[in-house]
């Protein structure tokens, strides 16, 4: 299959790969009244000190997704069922430990799905105060399945035993006692500027579910984040959650999308779901086939961002003028505190380098890790904070 620009156009919309309006004259030249555009980036060499994903350039997309395809023998999907998406839920089921995996246009659909599959009719879930699903997709869980979400852990990352127990006896002791039908954990929590929930207090609130009965749904959007952590592996940490969601656009090169994997009885009953609520694309290969080669390597890859965010991390802290926060628990973030000397010049090093960061807000600035640091050694990445 042979994907020329029209067809790609046609098949991925344009802002997934910054190809809007605003940004047609980078790809089809300028008009001579038009400002001089900015330097072109190298994204070869970039290195971004922000977010999860790779940064790639929008004008080079439609060629890494023909070559995807060349790759593919069938890799086209009809209503989201054949072709790489079926490959995808199935390696997916097989890296998480699960029987099924079903392909979700979003993560709140997913988050949403499972939390009523689980519930059922026990229309009570406990959440983290801070997690997505309380704070970032506006009462979906509430408005569509009138899920009463209760919200726990107020500016922490994850809620304690203690803090279950409490809520589950003020649901289900007195004189009209209500039945929690699930607990959703978030992990890494971004909101909590990516602290994770330790393999053990996992497998305590997992044994503390299962003697109450009560299902457990883990929101993993960046789960794979965690890779090179002390104590994690994927599947391990992943059986204690009966469903599990994933996302694909986060840092594993789709446009969209994410899956969600459970029981396959419970995963049959997923599919029926998306549909009513609208979920069924036409097509998803756009985004199963850069997941699928993301996937390849994955736990190395990530793992050796870890490391190379602590090392340069540890440069940093030997180096007078900054100061490292890490997060406790945390995945790929850290915040850095510069001296007013050391911010002198900074922007000029930085573009020198091909190195960008985020905004410094009083001298500090939240350093994020993604693979883009595999991309340079410790020395040259501290030479361009630090002059």
């Amino acid at each position: 299959m042979t994907l020329n620009r029209r067809r790609f156009l046609g098949a991925v919309p344009t802002f997934s790969l910054g190809l809007a309006a605003g940004n047609a004259h980078a790809q089809y030249g300028t008009p001579s009244s038009a400002p001089a555009p900015a330097p072109v980036t190298d994204y070869d060499t970039l290195v971004v000190l922000a977010g999860d994903a790779l940064p790639r350039n929008p004008a080079t997309e439609p060629a890494r997704l023909q070559a995807l395809i060349d790759k593919h023998a069938k890799p086209v999907d009809s209503y989201l069922s054949g072709g790489a998406v079926a490959e995808l839920e199935a390696k997916f089921s097989a890296l998480l430990g699960k029987e099924d995996t079903v392909f979700m246009p979003t993560g709140t659909l997913a988050n949403h799905i499972a939390l009523r599959l689980l519930c059922g009719e026990a229309k009570h879930a406990l959440v983290q105060q801070e997690s997505h699903v309380y704070r970032d997709e506006s009462n979906a869980v509430t408005t569509l399945s009138g899920i009463n979400l209760v919200p726990l852990a107020p500016g922490r990352a994850a809620p304690t035993l203690e803090e279950i127990g409490a809520a589950i006896e003020r649901a289900e002791v007195g004189p009209y006692p209500i039945k929690v039908g699930a607990i959703a954990l978030e992990s890494p929590v971004r909101r909590a500027q990516g602290a994770t929930l330790r393999p053990e207090l996992v497998a305590a609130i997992a044994r503390q579910a299962k003697e109450k009965r009560i299902g457990l749904h883990l929101d993993g959007a960046r789960l794979l984040l965690m890779c090179g952590m002390a104590g994690f592996d994927v599947k391990p940490y992943c059986a204690h959650f009966d469903t599990v969601y994933v996302s694909l656009y986060k840092y594993l090169g789709a446009p969209f999308g994410g899956v969600l994997s459970g029981p396959k009885p419970l995963m049959a009953r997923a599919r029926e779901l998306r549909h009513i609520f609208g979920g069924t694309l036409y097509h998803a290969w756009q985004a199963a086939l850069p997941a699928l080669d993301a996937l390849d390597g994955f736990e190395q890859r990530y793992a050796g961002v870890r490391a190379a965010g602590e090392r340069l991390l540890a440069a940093l802290e030997r180096t007078p003028g900054f100061t490292v926060r890490r997060v406790a628990d945390g995945s790929n973030l850290a915040v850095l505190e510069m001296s007013t000397q050391r911010q002198a010049g900074l922007e000029e090093r930085l573009r020198a380098a091909n190195v960008r960061i985020g905004k410094i807000d009083g001298g500090k600035v939240t350093l994020g890790f993604n693979e883009s640091i595999l991309r340079r050694d410790t020395a040259y990445l501290v030479k361009a904070l630090a002059g």
